[in-house]
């Protein structure tokens, strides 16, 4: 910051920290002064990447405008009805949505019984009415899958056109074979382990294992660079 004759808002200012519980609480036994979560980029983050407040937070600002497109939509059609609900509450539930991956099912029931409210309201069923088809008839994908179709696009433009160099650098295209598979293009395994659950929650691992579960069907032969 001095660097940049920039001048430091301690009132505008939080230090979080992220870790495991047993680490945070010897920390928290010192004199340094932290939050429990704060906002980035309008996502909001916890100290042990739990994403509860975040989920919190986006429950209450969606539940807000179903409440009010449930005003409104005597007066609206189908097609019009589906098109603010995706510009204003589905949006919300995608936005950085590929943190969500291998979150608690707690947690994601939360997600999902946003959208399961939201695509009611919109073809106007009951309260308790089946899910399914109803999100099979507004061409909505649930929010687990919407959650691994995020992961999948991000991972195949990252080896189409080699961006964001960040996430390329996580990953690692499979060197071909001489099999009936060597068409496909697979993913390696990240050479280093760990036997900490948060780990599957990341990029270079999750995009690996999604990526490679995908059907043969779906992997087309390209030309992709290999590191």
């Amino acid at each position: 910051m001095t660097a940049n004759l920039l001048t430091l808002n301690s009132s505008k200012t939080e230090l979080l920290l992220i870790g495991l519980r047993k680490h945070l609480a010897e920390i928290n036994n010192s004199s340094i002064n932290t939050t429990h979560s704060a906002r980035n980029l309008g996502f909001i983050f916890d100290e042990h990447l739990t994403f509860y407040d975040q989920i919190s937070s986006a429950s209450k600002c969606c539940y807000y405008h179903i409440r009010h497109l449930r005003c409104i939509r005597p007066y609206l059609d189908t097609k019009t009805a589906s098109t603010i609900v995706t510009s204003i509450v589905h949006s919300k539930l995608d936005y950085c949505n590929s943190l969500y991956h291998n979150l608690p099912k707690s947690q994601i029931t939360r997600l999902q019984q946003i959208q399961n409210t939201l695509a009611r309201a919109v073809v106007k069923a009951p309260k308790y009415s089946h899910i399914t088809p109803i999100l099979r008839s507004l061409h909505s994908l649930k929010i687990t899958k919407r959650i691994e179709y995020k992961l999948l696009s991000l991972t195949y433009k990252v080896l189409t056109i080699t961006q964001p160099s960040y996430l390329h650098d996580l990953i690692t295209v499979q060197p071909p074979r001489s099999t009936r598979s060597s068409s496909l293009v697979t993913l390696v395994r990240p050479s280093t382990s760990s036997s900490l659950r948060i780990t599957d929650l990341s990029f270079q691992y999750a995009s690996r294992r999604l990526w490679n579960q995908l059907l043969a069907s779906f992997h087309q032969p390209r030309t992709y660079l290999v590191r």
